[in-house]
């Protein structure tokens, strides 16, 4: 399927604007993966570990259920995920009957993959909006949250009926 040039001033039809909103998530999405996984096959992570481990390194207090949230994962991935963690030495080990409400900490280990993450989000950042101005970038983070907040209802409104 060709992209459609929407810089064009000509009228784009409601069908060609779905297949490239679609065709470009996706294809944002799957190259988002494919990064994470080219980056951390040495350490024998996967993309939810780095997910984890960003967020346990850039957030302060944070629980397995805030982490749900912020992956946009369900609990069980979560729990698999930290679980692994913990085993590789990632994470310091939990307590046993709150493991889901307790606050996460980063081992020394996890902390400098954590960093090691980061600073690679902030590259690979960098490198795709550099041709981007600040409007730009704030515009199109306004329109994608629009957009995000939009099909949220609607699944959420159809999900009720």
């Amino acid at each position: 399927m060709a992209l459609v040039d929407c810089s064009t001033s000509r009228e784009v039809s409601f069908m060609e604007r779905f297949e490239t909103f679609t065709v470009l998530l996706n294809r944002i999405s799957r190259n988002i993966r494919r990064i994470k996984n080219q980056e951390m096959t040495d350490l024998g992570l996967r993309s939810v570990h780095i997910s984890c481990l960003y967020y346990l390194y850039r957030g302060t207090d944070m629980t397995a259920a805030a982490l749900c949230d912020h992956c946009e994962e369900d609990k069980a991935t979560i729990s698999r995920a930290l679980l692994y963690l913990e085993e590789q030495g990632y994470l310091a080990g939990r307590e046993a009957g709150k493991r889901y409400k307790t606050p996460l900490r980063l081992t020394d280990k996890g902390r400098a993959v954590g960093a090691r993450i980061s600073a690679r989000i902030e590259a690979v950042l960098a490198e795709v909006s550099r041709e981007l101005t600040e409007e730009e970038r704030a515009s199109l983070y306004k329109s994608l949250t629009a957009i995000s907040d939009g099909l949220e209802r609607l699944a959420a409104e159809r999900k009720e009926q």
